[in-house]
């Protein structure tokens, strides 16, 4: 709230799929409704991926947003944007209860960390096909014994080079 006190009376307006959304910045740096017929002061544009993108916490989002007007008080957005944390537990406690919001965020953390194990084995189960039953890509084994034929390839060229050197030098 402190950073946006400097910005109140100001009203942002985000604009994603499917509506955008008008907020304004009170007296004391609370998001507020705006007044109606409010024109926005600043106005950030997002698409459905880059929303995906902010919820999933990836910094380079931001320079995926369009932004017209207030360049201060986009700043302050993003700087916002960058180290507020939402506390979802307790926002969803004070609509179903303590414990049933525990449960909710609980077992959102345990479908996120099921979705990445289950992203990674499927990456290693390619990976694993790829180079073992159906070989599009060289295994380690594969590729460092090529280098070591390599290796040796050039070896005896090497050698090879050297002998006909001397041929030539006694022929002469």
């Amino acid at each position: 709230m402190e950073r946006l006190r400097p910005f109140a009376g100001k009203v942002i307006r985000a604009e994603s799929f499917p509506l955008p959304l008008l907020l304004g910045i009170g007296e004391n740096g609370e998001v507020i409704a705006p007044a109606p017929g409010a024109i926005p002061d600043v106005t950030l544009r997002l698409t459905p991926g880059v929303m995906l993108r902010l919820a999933a916490r990836d910094a380079t989002a931001w320079h995926d947003i369009t932004v017209e007007g207030d360049p201060h008080l986009a700043a302050a957005l993003h700087h916002i944007a960058r180290h507020v944390r939402w506390d979802i537990e307790e926002d969803l406690s004070r609509v179903f209860g303590d414990i049933a919001a525990h449960r909710m965020v609980e077992t959102g953390r345990k479908l996120d960390t099921w979705g990445r194990q289950g992203a990674d084995n499927l990456a290693r189960s390619f990976a694993e096909y790829w180079t073992e039953e159906q070989p599009l890509i060289a295994s380690r084994a594969d590729v460092e014994q090529f280098n070591r034929d390599v290796d040796a390839l050039r070896d005896d060229v090497a050698r090879l080079e050297k002998l006909v050197e001397q041929r030539e030098q006694l022929n002469k």
